[in-house]
């Protein structure tokens, strides 16, 4: 069985000073590929070396909504630049904020659109995050949809309408160890009911929404996805071994890992 944790903060504090255990970890757990993701420039900087010194690890480099109001022209033609590494295989994770504002909403629509025209030119996916701004981010992804065909919505908590939406759209669907949550049983209804097997991807978001049962371990980390994949799993009727060769397959193609 092989898993390939799909949106990982490995540069966080308490993965990145001991990522070799991390990383073991995690193969042996059978999680033996990553995506580390960048919301920051500094962030950005440390998914490419890390991609860089491991073979089965890959690089997403994008600025988070949270940081738009201080994103300048400047560094996102450093992005662009980043980008064209060999290991850089994703836009992301950029998108829409709205729950926090911690930038103004013309700034965060602004950096968006600049990560999906960059995306656009050099014909990569794009991570999304959205919080409480679905319509804006759906409205503008439209923009880009005959230039940018690859896309995911990351830490995937929509309702069915919003699903629907994401589905006829071609788009993506990553889950995280929300989805093993007692309070998530709408969310588990509306993937048995509407999300089909490849259009799945999974994902920590380590460090942070530690699966259960394993919610009071912190931080999270990669060895831990075998829970959300398991729970998964358990909702499609399948063998976990054959959920993950699907999940593996679907983020080999989405991310182009050859």
């Amino acid at each position: 069985m092989e898993l390939i944790d799909t949106h990982a903060h490995l540069t966080y504090d308490g993965l990145a000073d001991r990522i070799d255990d991390v990383l073991a970890r995690s193969i042996q757990a059978g999680v033996v590929g990553w995506i580390a993701v960048g919301t920051a420039q500094d962030e950005n900087n440390k998914v490419i070396d890390l991609a860089s010194r491991y073979e089965a690890l890959w690089a997403a480099v994008g600025f988070h909504p949270h940081s738009a109001d201080n994103v300048s022209r400047a560094d996102m033609d450093r992005l662009a630049k980043q980008l064209q590494h060999e290991k850089a295989v994703a836009v992301g994770e950029t998108g829409l904020d709205y729950y926090y504002m911690h930038s103004a909403a013309e700034n965060q629509k602004r950096i968006f659109r600049a990560h999906l025209a960059i995306a656009a030119v050099l014909q990569k996916p794009v991570v999304v995050h959205t919080r409480e701004a679905f319509d804006d981010t759906i409205e503008i992804l439209d923009e880009f949809a005959d230039r940018i065909k690859k896309v995911v919505i990351h830490c995937y908590g929509g309702d069915a309408g919003q699903t629907e939406q994401i589905l006829k759209r071609g788009y993506y669907v990553s889950f995280t160890g929300t989805i093993t949550f007692k309070r998530n049983d709408t969310l588990r209804q509306i993937i048995k009911d509407l999300v089909p097997l490849d259009r799945v991807m999974i994902e920590t978001d380590c460090p942070f929404i530690s699966p259960e049962p394993m919610r009071s371990v912190r931080p999270n980390e990669p060895a831990l996805l075998i829970h959300t994949a398991q729970c998964l799993a358990d909702l499609y009727n399948l063998p976990l071994t054959d959920f993950a060769n699907q999940t593996t397959k679907n983020s080999r193609l989405f991310f182009g890992l050859y």
